[in-house]
């Protein structure tokens, strides 16, 4: 399989025929929605031309809304159960349905879902969609349910708390309240919340608008009961099997180690049985249970956050050294290619946000360590790309360094990007097209270069610990080899530019079976701009490196 480069897209903030009004709390007709029709052929080429391979489209399942559209027969949620206008994808109200909010015509929003998922085919990418195993909304009820299958919950035996054959869990005899104001909703019995929080009393801070899904764990002694099969099981690995039948590929699972790995071995492996090119992603953010989620789950790919995410965002806020990002990769083990990195998506603070960096051109050397440290899969949120801040004070979110996910808006730097779906880059700034290009060379580098997508890698910082110039807490350098190809990279995460010598050790030259090239071309693969040096063992190469950036240098032999 080829290098992948997953571009995640906020399906709603991104496409709107109308302009945002940009007022807080707004509905739907005030401050507009992206759909699935918006993204045209001239759209997903823009994706395909930035890098991506795949495109992950967020919150297409029908979730809990207070847009009303009773109307076409779905049922209308509870102002009380939703979070914002919009609600959040991750209170999913029926997963065999399409979110009407994505449809210019509701009735026919499976056609346009169905109709986009072939012209993302037709340009040569992926299709990745959200798998919410954990939880649905309070209220959830499939109207698309399809003939032969049972809803979630309707079968269960509410005066019970744990049964393998509920779908939820209960709390018998207690009716729903605490902190937050449920005005005229009842649920009695109350249900557990869906951060496995089994009370009556969910506060303000907790996932109060999910219900936690009950895949045959009794919270209350830690009994796992998985034979016979759970019932949640069943339900949830044929709505898996829908979806692929679709023609999707891949799933993005959400909360994926709050679901039993068991779970997953089972459900993965009957998916795969029948779409074996399917991928699997799993937020997860436990280290301890990594390669279980891969080797016995059948994960593909991991989001990697508490690893490299953590460890590059500490160091472009000045909050730890370079040196972690060596120590990063030393802990991988047999996980290392099974690894999602990234910089930005829609859980994480952006990076021109004053929450993170506040400008987005310090997030380039991070973004070169990301992007071309393993052959593992990169990802990249729409927006990225052109420094968008997530400052917007939108709603429900408040101004939080992200984008909102509860409510409805159109980040102004996306509204130029889309430009009423011409994509021509015309309402951009000089600064954000300079980001653009550098996103885009970035990432066809980390595609194409055999050095990073199947050769070696060697860390040079043992061999260069400190530097006479600048701060060598600051900087980060190593090697990929493959065949008669090198790459020698070095990321410079200060606000000035720097001059440097590192030195390629003996060991380095054993290792990737190197020997000393005289008078040999480096060409800067970012830049294009190329010098005459010789690469000699522990003999120091002299380079200038950018301020906030790096440099990828091809070194050839003449």
């Amino acid at each position: 399989m080829s290098r992948i480069v997953i571009w995640q897209i906020f399906t709603r903030l991104f496409g709107s025929s109308q302009p945002c009004a940009g007022i807080q709390d707004g509905t739907i007709n005030q401050n507009g929605c992206g759909k699935l029709n918006s993204y045209t052929n001239d759209v997903l080429k823009y994706f395909k031309s930035q890098g991506a391979t795949h495109l992950w489209f967020t919150g297409l399942l029908a979730h809990a809304s207070k847009t009303d559209y009773t109307e076409y027969g779905i049922p209308a949620s509870h102002g009380s159960t939703v979070k914002g206008q919009a609600g959040s994808p991750y209170a999913v109200r029926d997963y065999y349905d399409t979110d009407p909010d994505l449809a210019v015509s509701v009735p026919d929003r499976a056609k346009e879902l169905k109709a986009l998922i072939r012209r993302v085919h037709s340009n040569g990418l992926g299709f990745i969609m959200d798998f919410v195993p954990n939880h649905v909304a309070r209220e959830y009820h499939s109207v698309n349910l399809p003939n032969g299958k049972s809803d979630l919950g309707g079968n269960d035996d509410t005066d019970v708390t744990f049964s393998p054959m509920n779908n939820f869990y209960y709390l018998p005899g207690e009716q729903l309240g605490g902190a937050h104001d449920w005005h005229d909703y009842i649920e009695y019995p109350a249900k557990a919340t869906g951060n496995d929080r089994f009370t009556s009393q969910p506060n303000e801070y907790d996932w109060y608008e999910t219900v936690k899904l009950n895949y045959g764990i009794d919270y209350s002694n830690g009994a796992r009961v998985f034979d016979p099969r759970p019932d949640t099981w069943n339900k949830m690995t044929d709505i898996l099997l829908f979806w692929a039948g679709k023609g999707i590929d891949g799933f993005r699972c959400d909360m994926a180690e709050m679901v039993p790995v068991d779970f997953w071995h089972y459900a993965i492996a009957k998916v795969k049985e029948k779409y074996p090119d399917i991928i699997f992603i799993a937020e997860i953010y436990n280290p301890g249970s990594y390669q279980s989620y891969t080797e016995w789950g059948g994960f593909d790919y991991l989001y990697d956050k508490v690893g490299l995410y953590d460890t590059l965002r500490a160091i472009t806020v000045g909050q730890d050294t370079t040196a972690s990002i060596t120590r990063c990769w030393q802990q991988y083990g047999r996980s290392a290619d099974k690894m999602l990195h990234f910089l930005e998506n829609h859980d994480e603070q952006r990076i021109a946000s004053d929450f993170f960096a506040g400008d987005a051109a310090k997030g380039r050397p991070g973004m070169i360590v990301s992007a071309c440290m393993d052959s593992c899969p990169v990802m990249i949120y729409a927006g990225q790309e052109i420094g968008e801040t997530g400052m917007d004070n939108e709603g429900f979110s408040g101004t939080d360094g992200r984008n909102t996910i509860f409510d409805y808006w159109s980040p102004d730097k996306l509204e130029r990007l889309y430009n009423h779906g011409e994509m021509d880059g015309s309402q951009l700034s000089e600064d954000e097209k300079s980001l653009q290009k550098f996103y885009s060379t970035l990432l066809s580098i980390c595609k194409n270069e055999k050095a990073i997508t199947q050769g070696k890698f060697f860390d040079l910082m043992y061999a260069n610990p400190t530097s006479e110039f600048f701060d060598s807490n600051r900087r980060y350098a190593y090697i990929h080899s493959y065949r008669d190809e090198l790459l020698l990279i070095v990321v410079n995460f200060n606000d000035k530019p720097a001059l440097d010598r590192i030195i390629i050790p003996q060991h380095a030259f054993d290792y990737l079976e190197l020997s000393k090239m005289d008078n040999c071309t480096f060409l800067n693969l970012l830049s294009g701009e190329q010098f005459r040096w010789s690469l000699y063992p522990d003999s120091p190469v002299r380079l200038g490196i950018p301020a906030n950036s790096g440099i990828i240098l091809k070194i050839r032999r003449n």
